[in-house]
C-alpha cells in the first residue's frame, strides 16, 4: 500500500506541477489583457507614416509610395477606393481594385462575443486602418517587363459585378511593353478564392517574371498566446515540413526563412481564423516570416516564386490560392483533400499528441452532430474514453483493493524487520510476487490517461467549433471558464468580486466529485500524506476555475464515473469502501489525549 501511495502520490504532484505552470503560463497573462490591449492602441496612435522607396520584393516598406498610417476609419478606408463585392453565405466584403487586394472581409457566422446582436467577426482591414490586415497576389518583374502589376496597380473590372459562388469576376491591366494580365478570382461557399492569372505576351521579346503574394498584418492579437497554442507565422515548406513561427522571433527585424520548396502554403493564423496563400506548386519558390518596424510596425508572410518566361505571342497562367476565414476542421480537412494542399490540416493546431487529439475531436463532432450539443457530445465522449482504459481501470483498482487485502500481512513484516529497510523490501517484493500484486499497477493507468485528458483539453481549447458552444443552463460557452462565482452567489448579488476570487458551480461540483474519489480509499497514516488529501480537491477547484467550462464538466464527469467504476470493483474484490467511514471521521470528535 505505501508504494501504491507513493506511485500515486508522485502522479498528483506532476499533474499539479503541469497547473501551476499553466496558472503562470496563462492565467495570470490573460488578467493583464486589458493592460495590453491599452497599450498597444497607444503605440497604434503614436504610430507615424513613412515614405517608402520603389517598387521592389513583396517585403520591402509597401512598394510604389508611403507606408499608410492610422488614422482612417474602416470605412473611410474602404470606401476611398474603387471595389468590387464579395457575398457568399459564410464571406462579406469587397477586393480592393488598388492592388487587386483582399482587404476588406467579414465572417457571417461569428460574432464577437455570446451575444447574437454583437457585431460579427472582422478579418481583414485596409492598410491605412490601424487594424490593417490584408492578402495581396502581384508580380516581380524587371525593364524589360516594363510595369508589373503590384500594390498601386489599378486594375480593370472587363467581367462580373460582384464576387459570388455562382459568379467570378475578371481583372484586367495591361502595361506600356504589350504585357497583358487577366485575372479571374473566384470563391466557394466557404473560405477559399482561387485567383488564376493569364500572362499574355504581344511584345517583341520575351519576358521573365516571378509571382509573389504575402499575407501582412499590422498587429497581433492583444492575449497574449500560451504555449499549447500557436499563434503567428505559419506554413508548410515543402521538404521541409511545418513551420511555426512566433511573431516575437522575427521582432528584432530578422527575417525567417525556411528555405526553397515545391509544393506548400504559407500564412498567419490566430486561434481560430487564418489567412494563408497557397502558390503554384509546380513552380519552386522562397517562403519569408518578416516583422518591419520602418515607421509603423508590420508582419508579414510572404512568397516569391522562381522566374518563368513567356515568350512573344505566347500566354502562361499561373494560380495561386487564397484562404481566408474560420479553421473549421471539416472545412479545411476538405481543402486539404480537394486542392492537394500539403499537410493543409495543420494549420489547426492539434499539439504534439495529434494521433490523439484529432480522432477524439471527429469522435465528439460525431455525437455533436447526432445529439446538437456539444457538452453532451463531451460526457459521451468521456464515458468511451473510460470503456476504451476498462481494463487498465480495472486493474489499477483491482490492484489497490489487493494492496488493501495484504495490508495486515505488510505491517507484520514491518514489524518484523524495524530498520533494516533492505530486509524489509526484500520480504515486500517476495510478498508481492506470492501474493501475484503489481505495485506500479495502480500508477501505470493514471499516467497513462495524462496525454488524453491534454488530448481533451485541446479539443475544446483550440478547434472552433467548441467556440460559444452552449451546454444548458448558465453554460453558454463552453471553451470559456464558468462565468458564475461564488462571491456574488452565483449571480445573486449585483457585482463580480476579484478576479481571483472566482470560482464557478462546474469547479466546486469538480473539487466536491475529486474530494469523494480521494476518500474512498483508507486516509493514509501519513501526516504528510493525509494533508496532500485533504487539500488536493481544493487546490484543484482553484486551479480549474479558469479552465474552459467544457474541461471541468469532463473532469467532474469522469470523477463520478470513475467512483462508481472504482466501488464495483472494490466489492467484487470483497474490499470494504472506506468512502462512507472517512466522510463519519472528519466531523467524528476526536478524543482528547491522556494527561
Amino acid at each position: 500500500m505505501m508504494e501504491n501511495n507513493r506511485n500515486y502520490f508522485v502522479a498528483i504532484a506532476l499533474s499539479v506541477l503541469i497547473l501551476v505552470a499553466w496558472q503562470f503560463f496563462y492565467v495570470n497573462p490573460r488578467m493583464e489583457k486589458d493592460r495590453i490591449a491599452a497599450e498597444k492602441a497607444q503605440q497604434t496612435q503614436q504610430a507615424q507614416p513613412q515614405q517608402g522607396g520603389q517598387q521592389a520584393a513583396p517585403g520591402q516598406a509597401l512598394p510604389g509610395g508611403a507606408i499608410p498610417g492610422a488614422g482612417e476609419s474602416r470605412d473611410q478606408a474602404v470606401a476611398k477606393s474603387a471595389r468590387v463585392a464579395i457575398d457568399t453565405p459564410a464571406l462579406s466584403g469587397s477586393i480592393n481594385l488598388t492592388g487587386a487586394r483582399f482587404d476588406d472581409l467579414k465572417l457571417k457566422g461569428y460574432r464577437e462575443t455570446v451575444d447574437p446582436k454583437s457585431p460579427v467577426i472582422t478579418l481583414f482591414s485596409p492598410a491605412e486602418t490601424a487594424d490593417g490586415y490584408f492578402t495581396e497576389i502581384g508580380y516581380i518583374g524587371s525593364d524589360a517587363t516594363g510595369s508589373v502589376p503590384g500594390p498601386q496597380t489599378v486594375w480593370t473590372l472587363s467581367g462580373g459585378d460582384k464576387l459570388t459562388p455562382a459568379t467570378p469576376v475578371t481583372l484586367t491591366y495591361t502595361n506600356d511593353k504589350g504585357i497583358t494580365f487577366a485575372r479571374t478570382i473566384s470563391v466557394d461557399d466557404r473560405y477559399m478564392f482561387q485567383v488564376v492569372d493569364s500572362i499574355k505576351n504581344e511584345g517583341a521579346a520575351p519576358v521573365s517574371l516571378s509571382s509573389y503574394g504575402r499575407v501582412t498584418r499590422f498587429n497581433k492579437p492583444t492575449t497574449p498566446s500560451i504555449y499549447v497554442l500557436h499563434e503567428g507565422f505559419i506554413g508548410v515548406a515543402g521538404e521541409n515540413g511545418l513551420q511555426e513561427v512566433g511573431y516575437s522571433k522575427v521582432e528584432d527585424d530578422q527575417p525567417v526563412e525556411p528555405g526553397k520548396s515545391t509544393g506548400g502554403w504559407l500564412g498567419i493564423t490566430d486561434k481560430y481564423w487564418a489567412a494563408t496563400i497557397v502558390p503554384p506548386q509546380e513552380t519552386p519558390f522562397d517562403i519569408r516570416f518578416s516583422h518591419f518596424a520602418d515607421g509603423r510596425p508590420r508582419y508579414q508572410s510572404d512568397y516569391k516564386s522562381d522566374a518563368i518566361t513567356v515568350a512573344p505571342g505566347q500566354s502562361a497562367e499561373v494560380k495561386n490560392l487564397v484562404f481566408a476565414g474560420a479553421k473549421e476542421v471539416p472545412v479545411v480537412d476538405n481543402y486539404e483533400v480537394a486542392y492537394a494542399i500539403p499537410n493543409f490540416d495543420k494549420l489547426i493546431d492539434w499539439g504534439w499528441f495529434y494521433f490523439i487529439t484529432k480522432p477524439m475531436f471527429k469522435m465528439m463532432d460525431f455525437f455533436f452532430r447526432l445529439f446538437g450539443n456539444f457538452g453532451i457530445a463531451i460526457l459521451i465522449t468521456t464515458i468511451v474514453v473510460k470503456l476504451i482504459f476498462f481494463p487498465l481501470a480495472n486493474k489499477q483498482y483491482a490492484s489497490m483493493a489487493n494492496m488493501k487485502k495484504v495490508q495486515p500481512k505488510m505491517e507484520e513484516l514491518k514489524k518484523k524487520f524495524g530498520d533494516d529497510r533492505m530486509g524489509l523490501q526484500q520480504a515486500m517484493m517476495q510478498l508481492y510476487k506470492d501474493e501475484k500484486i503489481n505495485p506500479l499497477a495502480g500508477c501505470w493507468p493514471i499516467l497513462i490517461q495524462i496525454p488524453v485528458f491534454f488530448a481533451l483539453y485541446k479539443v475544446i481549447y483550440v478547434t472552433i467549433e467548441m467556440r460559444h458552444a452552449p451546454f444548458f443552463g448558465w453554460i453558454r460557452d463552453l471553451s470559456a471558464p464558468d462565468p458564475t462565482t461564488i462571491v456574488n452567489l452565483f449571480g445573486l448579488l449585483p457585482f463580480d468580486g476579484p478576479a481571483f476570487l472566482h470560482l464557478g458551480i462546474w469547479p466546486i461540483v469538480m473539487g466536491i466529485t475529486m474530494f469523494l474519489q480521494m476518500r474512498m480509499n483508507p486516509t493514509p497514516p501519513d501526516p504528510t500524506q493525509a494533508m496532500l488529501f485533504t487539500w488536493m480537491p481544493l487546490v484543484f477547484t482553484f486551479m480549474l476555475a479558469s479552465f474552459p467550462a467544457g474541461l471541468v464538466i469532463y473532469w467532474a464527469w469522469n470523477n463520478t464515473l470513475s467512483i462508481a467504476q472504482q466501488s464495483i470493483i472494490m466489492k467484487r474484490q470483497g474490499v470494504k469502501i472506506e468512502l462512507f467511514d472517512n466522510l463519519k471521521g472528519m466531523f467524528a470528535k476526536k478524543p482528547k489525549p491522556a494527561e
